[in-house]
């Protein structure tokens, strides 16, 4: 009960598909996420690596504590560990039903591959990015014509512009009704089982969906995924999750920002970064997954008997991955709670399963897509000067296990040849 408690309650209370900003908040001013990371250590002390087996109503829940059995289950995903778990499917059935996440068999093959080819999963520059960088130059110049001030309210709405665009073309550019609508169905999704399903609703934004589909002109996501869609792959329920990814994308996109500019000399290099693919910028947008993952628990169930370490995994077993506990576990990470984009570009990140995105064959399909998006918004973001404002404070070598992004609001000024790291 301990650590259902400790690991789990402030993961459900800041809510596992929308956050909930006034616990985020409470979260960040007490550090109580930091609780669960040293609770998993005192147990790897104490029992070894695990996993710790808790008895929960009708099954046994996994909690993994070793690199190795992590290693493990994401290798060996879909078969004989699959990401239909049960708690996830109650969760994401919510908004998509017939996602690749919550699909098992044929269908989650077919799902899955419709997904890898429509985002390019295997290549880290999409065909696609002179024409998306032209729709972040173009969003990002009207952003920087407004106020001087660029709140996380100001910097969604522009991130979502983008996405809409990408997605769909000019014609979804303002439609935040998509969007607002996705967001009724996640928030029922934060009760799980608890909350009946929105039927209609869902069933209203499916719809939305599948007609931008229809007519999403040449040179958009939506066509690509359109163009390739089956009977079976299920396209309009793919976007549901890909919209849920881009929010989350989004957070740790303006988080990676106040990183990189509460530090001059991070500020220097960011703004240096023009090599192809701009390689530390993409860095320090993994550093701030990292740092605070937007997908905090991994969820695994064992499809059969599995062999494990001597022993049995019974069929049904759920199997948690508390990421926070290997992004910030102090006893084996020297840099865990700074900031150290380097980690990423020496090839650090591969001796400890660091994970910001998954690993193995449930690896984010959209990891490639998300890092070219958000490493060309930043760069187009830093022509200017982004900056703390007056009073803010980030201490990139002490960083907190929260990081409140609802109440940050970064400044930003026309660039000058002597750039300040504080707005004045």
């Amino acid at each position: 009960m301990t650590v259902l408690v400790i690991v789990g309650g402030p993961l459900i209370a800041k809510g596992i598909m929308v956050r909930r900003p006034l616990v985020v908040r409470l979260l960040q001013s007490t550090g109580l996420e930091g609780g669960a990371v040293a609770l998993l250590q005192r147990l790897r002390r104490r029992y070894g690596p695990g996993p710790v087996m808790l008895r929960l109503p009708g099954r046994e829940q996994a909690v993994l504590l070793s690199p190795d059995d992590v290693r493990r289950v994401l290798a060996e995903t879909p078969e004989p560990f699959e990401t239909d778990s049960d708690e996830k499917h109650a969760t994401l059935a919510h908004f998509e039903p017939e996602g690749s996440l919550i699909s098992r068999g044929r269908d989650r093959v077919a799902r899955r591959a419709l997904n890898d080819q429509a985002l390019e999963s295997g290549c880290p520059i999409h065909s696609m990015a002179p024409h998306f960088r032209e729709i972040i130059d173009q969003e990002i110049a009207a952003l920087l014509s407004g106020p001087d001030d660029l709140s996380w309210g100001r910097f969604k709405d522009s991130w979502f512009r983008i996405v809409r665009r990408c997605l769909f073309g000019d014609a979804a550019a303002d439609d935040r009704d998509l969007v607002a609508m996705l967001i009724r169905l996640r928030s029922a999704g934060n009760w799980s089982f608890l909350h009946p399903k929105r039927r209609v609703l869902r069933a209203r934004f499916l719809s939305h969906v599948a007609a931008y589909l229809h007519a999403a002109p040449p040179g958009t996501l939506g066509a690509g995924l359109a163009r390739r869609a089956t009977t079976r792959s299920a396209a309009e329920s793919q976007v549901g999750q890909w919209l849920f990814a881009f929010d989350a994308a989004g957070i740790a996109t303006f988080r990676a920002l106040a990183l990189i500019v509460a530090d001059a000399g991070i500020t220097a290099r960011a703004r240096n970064d023009t090599a192809p693919g701009y390689p530390f910028l993409r860095a320090c947008l993994l550093e701030s997954v990292r740092l605070w993952p937007t997908t905090p628990a991994i969820l695994r169930q064992s499809a059969r008997p599995a062999a494990w370490n001597g022993s049995t995994m019974a069929e049904g077993t759920g199997i948690l991955i508390h990421v926070p506990f290997l992004h910030r576990d102090d006893e084996r990470l020297p840099f865990s709670h700074r900031f150290a984009p380097d980690v990423w570009l020496r090839g650090e990140a591969d001796a400890w399963p660091l994970i910001p995105f998954s690993g193995g064959p449930g690896e984010c399909p959209a990891k490639n897509l998300v890092l070219l998006l958000a490493s060309n918004l930043m760069a187009a973001l830093l022509t200017r000067n982004i900056c703390l404002p007056p009073g803010g404070k980030l201490d990139i070598n002490d960083l907190p296990e929260t990081f409140d992004h609802f109440s940050l609001t970064l400044r930003h000024q026309a660039q000058s040849p002597l750039v300040a790291q504080r707005c004045s």
